[in-house]
């Protein structure tokens, strides 16, 4: 009797189940079509008005129990982001408006274990009425506007703090890439702590403004536990106050978590996860006793040129930027300006050019033992 007691309930879990899911599928194929009158849209009103409407239908279906499982594969121009440890979800999407400025939308699923539910929560982009690099820690209903890719949860004494890293169109010249965190306090999201330490500055969120003619590479290496980003530098040093300037240097740089901070490490060296592991190459040998050449497997493994102890010896991985290369310029100036030989220019020299050396100008080695013979 218990057995067949089991059986029912689970069988009619299976079938609650299968019925979910046909729901969550069926609201998938109806947003998918608003999605696509959204970005079929001609102009301004016609994308506000499918909008709109997108906006409420997917908040309703992000209500429903399976919202925070379903993959909604279908939204292919919505993005939409799992945490790690499964407790987050951000789905996420942007409207380009005529004028080429983007308006952002985004609803944050929560998994509320003290409470036993999932929260929803709208983040409200006012972007257009705060700066574009807001510096405070900001709600839900005062946000800056922008689509996160990645969610890095660290943990911040008892509280788990969940690190964003994002993109914003910004202007006609420029654009942005950003690294915040975000939180959760009495049921409500906040986003901004004091948590990203640079030099002697620590920031509630960290902003990359750079040219739209190239791309940031930032990114979280979860095999060594970094946010890794490229370095940003002037086209010019001429252009250092002009962000819209700024391009990757082909250096980079570096977050890492110590100490319940983010530190920023500088001109770290970039490695491709690979590059870490021995993997096997074919070369080409000559077999001694035959003289022929014969194909053999070989593992290689990637050398830090930071380490002493590899092959090469070893060497510090310096950086070379526009103002490193003026400053290099400016102190080569300084130097060729004036030189303490310089001083025997008028001076009558009087040694024999025979006895000086062609190195450095000075007495030939063994000169004064042949000077005391004669």
């Amino acid at each position: 009797m218990k057995s067949s007691l089991i059986l029912v309930c689970l069988a009619f879990t299976v079938s609650c189940f299968g019925q979910e899911s046909n729901v969550m599928k069926q609201k998938e194929i109806f947003l998918d079509s608003l999605l696509a009158n959204l970005r079929s849209a001609e102009n301004d009103e016609e994308k506000k008005s499918f909008n709109a409407i997108f906006k409420d239908e997917l908040e309703t279906a992000l209500k429903e129990p399976s919202a925070m499982s379903h993959s909604f594969t279908g939204l292919q121009t919505v993005g939409i982001i799992d945490s790690p440890d499964k407790k987050v979800r951000i789905v996420n999407w942007n409207v380009e408006l005529d004028d080429l400025s983007h308006q952002y939308f985004c609803y944050i699923l929560y998994q509320d274990d003290k409470k036993d539910e999932v929260r929803v929560t709208e983040l409200q982009d006012i972007s257009f009425g705060m700066p574009s690099q807001p510096t405070d820690i900001i709600d839900a209903e005062n946000w800056y506007g922008a689509l996160y890719y990645k969610i890095i949860p660290v943990e911040k004494g008892s509280r788990t703090m969940y690190t964003l890293l994002g993109w914003d169109y910004n202007s006609s010249l420029s654009q942005l890439k950003l690294i915040d965190v975000m939180y959760f306090t009495s049921g409500t999201v906040k986003l901004g702590n004091p948590i990203f330490k640079m030099g002697k500055e620590t920031m509630n969120r960290v902003f990359f403004e750079h040219s739209k003619k190239s791309s940031m590479y930032l990114n979280y290496e979860a095999s060594r536990e970094r946010i890794m980003m490229d370095h940003l530098s002037p086209e010019s040093p001429a252009l250092k106050s002009f962000r819209s300037y700024y391009v990757p240097d082909m250096s980079y740089d570096a977050f890492e978590y110590e100490k319940n901070k983010w530190v920023l490490k500088e001109d770290v060296v970039g490695v491709n996860d690979g590059q870490l592991n021995s993997y096997k190459q074919e070369v080409q040998v000559m077999n001694e006793k035959t003289g022929k050449l014969e194909t053999r497997v070989v593992k290689t493994n990637w050398q830090n040129p930071e380490d002493l102890s590899a092959p090469a010896g070893g060497s510090e991985h310096v950086a070379v930027t526009p103002e490193t290369e003026a400053k290099e310029t400016d102190e080569n100036k300084a130097e060729k300006a004036y030189n303490p030989l310089d001083d025997r220019i008028d001076k009558k020299d009087k040694r024999e050019p025979k006895n000086l050396s062609t190195v450095n100008g000075g007495k030939k080695k063994g000169f004064w033992k042949r000077r005391k013979k004669n």
